[in-house]
């Protein structure tokens, strides 16, 4: 007899929310963790940076005062004071986790876990290690920062976003090594804080995943900002000190300058989590990019091992791997759960101003061979935003000429990482745009700007 009906291995935001479906569905659940449980997203990711950036965006608003016809005198930043309030955040989350799990009466063991068998898998901890047997186990070891072979990591002059969350100074100049949502939204932080940023990126945009209208933008806005931003560029040598990094940066031009920084994030993406923990012995074959292959319900090529979250397929985002935990516990409790359509997933980056999305971008939408209409509405023509003191940004929509399907939605501007479900919610349910066009949006809101760029589309837009 087994110990348990499922193991998951690993308690992160795919994990945790994995192990809790299953025990609401009545099954008998354990969680080895080796480190923190919430995993990375809670406790080195997801929650503690947006807790460091809505510090920067207050701070923000202070030295803008003015603007909204306050005074704010002899303002500074204490870094000590931010990241402990960050801290403080991500500790309060872990409890409540842990709280979760006696809840639902989910046994935590905390160790490193490995497969050993088909339903079976030890866990190690000071020394001494233990087996647990399962009918199915959940491998959910998530990723963890891709170095640069030339640029290792030290905690001191060369970060990865686990040191950028924790810093003991403001970096005087920084280099942020790569565009994508960490990458930028540390060099959005840091930039408010004070520091004087350049971000390389070798791709010949920022944010290159986005739409390119919204690259273009969130460049735009950011150079305004003082950011120093190259695309097409790539880093040579990385020579750290003990007072500064010198880098070699190649220009899209092919010159090649030798830089002078305080501080380099290294922000490239990242590796799966599938290094010792028996994957080789049970014949679980990763891909090219070593993550573990699934069928659409997470289950591999080995009867009873199930994948979900990072350690699997892209996208690589904290909800698609809760959502996936999901589909895995209902498959393994007998039921019939419905796949995730990849296109349904949203994607955030909160920088400022923030950039939200779904779906197809208009380029890949053209690609796929669709004809399309395009809808783009300006915060600058939305009330609300203008009251807000954020008339900056815009709301993209990219529909099906011919059936009406709403194929993507691409935002830059205040909130637009709220906004964006509301246009999840809409491919999801597979609407049209007579249905956005049907809908009553309240006023004064961001989301009126949602309905107008439908309108737009379909060139019956009110407020441009």
């Amino acid at each position: 007899m087994s110990d348990y009906d499922l193991i998951v291995l690993g308690s992160g935001p795919g994990g945790y929310v994995a192990a809790i479906r299953a025990a609401q569905l009545g099954l008998k659940v354990a969680i080895v963790e080796r480190e923190n449980l919430g995993g990375i997203c809670l406790n080195w990711g997801c929650i503690p940076t947006k807790a460091l950036l809505r510090s920067a965006e207050i701070y923000h608003y202070m030295q803008h005062a003015g603007e909204y016809g306050l005074t704010a005198a002899n303002i500074s930043a204490d870094i000590d004071a931010v990241v402990k309030r960050s801290r403080g955040i991500a500790k309060q989350l872990n409890q409540g986790v842990a709280h979760l799990m006696k809840k639902n009466k989910i046994t935590v063991h905390m160790g490193d876990g490995k497969l050993t068998a088909p339903g079976k898998l030890t866990f190690t901890k000071d020394g001494k290690t233990q087996e647990l047997t399962a009918k199915n186990i959940i491998i959910a070891t998530g990723a963890r920062a891709r170095d640069l072979p030339k640029a290792k990591a030290d905690g001191k002059r060369i970060w990865t976003y686990r040191h950028a969350m924790v810093p003991a100074e403001i970096p005087t100049k920084l280099l942020v090594i790569g565009s994508g949502a960490i990458g930028i939204e540390f060099a959005s932080f840091y930039n408010d804080m004070g520091a004087k940023v350049t971000v390389v990126e070798m791709m010949d945009r920022i944010v290159p995943v986005e739409d390119a209208e919204v690259s273009a933008f969130l460049e735009k806005a950011l150079k305004k900002q003082g950011m120093d931003i190259r695309t097409s560029a790539g880093v040579g040598s990385v020579t750290p000190s003990e007072t500064h990094v010198s880098v070699e940066i190649k220009a899209k031009d092919g010159a090649v300058t030798t830089e002078e920084f305080s501080h380099v994030i290294v922000a490239i993406g990242i590796v799966p989590n599938v290094e010792n923990i028996g994957l080789e012995d049970l014949g679980i074959e990763p891909d090219k990019r070593y993550h573990i292959k699934t069928d659409p319900m997470g289950r591999t090529n080995v009867a009873g091992i199930w994948a979900i979250g990072d350690v699997t397929a892209p996208p690589w985002l904290a909800h698609k791997a809760s959502h996936e935990g999901v589909i895995a516990a209902e498959a393994i409790a007998g039921g019939h759960p419905v796949a995730m359509d990849p296109l349904n997933i949203p994607g955030c980056t909160y920088c400022h101003p923030q950039v939200a999305s779904v779906g197809l971008t208009e380029a890949k939408a053209k690609e796929a061979g669709y004809h399309v209409k395009v809808g783009n509405f300006p915060f600058l023509g939305n009330g609300k935003a203008i009251a807000l003191g954020e008339a900056e940004g815009f709301i993209k929509t990219v529909f099906d000429a011919k059936t009406g399907e709403l194929l993507g939605a691409h935002m830059v501007g205040a909130e637009v990482t709220e906004l964006i479900q509301g246009y999840t919610i809409g491919k999801t349910a597979e609407l049209v745009e007579a249905d956005f066009m049907h809908t009553v949006f309240p006023h004064p809101t961001l989301s009126e700007m949602m309905h107008e760029s439908v309108l737009g589309a379909y060139g019956k837009m009110i407020h441009m």
